[in-house]
């Protein structure tokens, strides 16, 4: 079964690179369910996602701020597997 990630919409080239490389992409929006995923990954551009305060899930926040696509799949591999 392939690990759920939540990315934000606009990080297109995350998303066809994760599901390309056998992950589960779901948008990371306000009506996510977070703890139905395995990892977030967020632009770091925003202080604040979707508007939130804080992200309430157990699972890894990765953000892409600085990194190439092939660093943020690193970090998703390290954190979660595939």
């Amino acid at each position: 079964m392939a690990k759920r990630i939540a990315v934000e919409d606009h990080l297109k080239h995350v998303q066809e690179f994760l599901r390309d490389n056998g992950y589960e992409v779901v948008p990371l929006n306000a009506s996510t369910q977070l703890d139905t995923c395995d990892c977030c990954v967020i632009s770091g551009v925003d202080k604040d996602v979707m508007g939130m305060q804080n992200i309430d899930t157990g699972a890894p926040v990765i953000s892409v701020k600085g990194q190439t696509v092939e660093e943020v799949y690193r970090a998703v591999q390290e954190r979660v597997g595939i």
